[in-house]
Parts: C-alpha cells; structure tokens; sequence
C-alpha cells in the first residue's frame, strides 16, 4: 500500500505540473482513487521473500490457469481491504470456471422458459451494479450462484455468455 501511495502521488505531482505547464486538459489525474488491499500470506501476516511465505503467480497459474487465479483474487474478498490467501480457495474459483464451461458447451440454440429468463436478467443487474462499486467478490459470488441454480439444458447460447 504505502509504495502505491507513493507512486499515485508521483504521478499527480507530474501531471499537475504538465497542467502549469498547459500540456495535459486536466489539473487532477484521476477522478477517483480506490486503493486496493494487500494479499497477505496464508495465516494473515505479510509476505516476505526474507521470510519465505511469497506466492508466485506464475507457478499458481501453471497449475490452475491463469484465469483462475485472476478470478481467485477478485473474489477473495473486498477490494480495498487486505485478505490472506488460501491455497484451497483458488480451487473452488477453478471449479467454477469448468462449470460455466460445460453450461456454455451445453446450452442449447432455442429460448427458454421465463424462469430461466428472469434469473438471467437478475444477474446481469447484480453483476452489473457490483462491478460498479468495485464488488468483485460479490459479481463472482453472484456468478457462481447463477451456475448453480441454472440448468444446462434450459439455457440458450446467448445468455449462457453472461456466465
């Protein structure tokens, strides 16, 4: 937190003074700042390479996907707040992409019922409002339940996409 602070300020002192200097249309950078929480080792302290407990991405992502992963770190837990990381709760964001997978494969080209309908509409608002307030957790969360509540052979190609 504390070196992104330090790199927004940079960036504001140098925008405010290509503002003086009339080269850039606005004299603040960013209409809105959201400072993100820190992924902390599993135990909830801090990772530290002194004291070994580093996830690397880069292997994470070799095992389960690198969508997986990213899905796993917007859905650990609200944005702006810090939150450990659990080596089993990247498992149930990969298991829910194989999911949503076989639904799409599965859907079929026709409409469906009302119901299913209606359940498409409700998370496409849900979805929708939380991206908007940066609810990451809580859009994926609402996702999920979507694929579980849906039934592969009700649901069409085109609102299968919304998973």
């Amino acid at each position: 937190m504390e070196h992104v602070t330090l790199h927004l300020l940079y960036s504001r002192f140098w925008n405010m003074a290509l503002f003086d200097l009339g080269l850039v249309p606005n004299e603040e950078p960013y209409k809105k700042r959201t400072a993100h929480g820190l992924i902390l080792a599993e135990g909830g302290v801090k990772m530290s390479k002194s004291k070994g407990n580093v996830i690397n991405p880069l292997e994470v992502a070799d095992v389960y996907g690198a969508d997986a992963l990213r899905l796993y770190i917007m859905f650990m837990g609200p944005f702006d707040q810090a939150i450990a990381w659990d080596k089993n709760g990247i498992l149930g964001t990969r298991r829910f992409l194989e999911k949503a997978i076989k639904i799409v494969s599965l859907a079929k080209a026709e409409s469906e019922d009302d119901a299913t309908l209606r359940l498409v509409a409700k998370v496409v608002h849900k979805v929708s409002a939380d991206i908007e307030d940066m609810g990451f957790n809580t859009a994926i969360a609402a996702m999920m339940e979507f694929s579980n509540k849906v039934d592969a052979a009700k649901m069409t190609k085109e609102n299968a996409k919304f998973l």
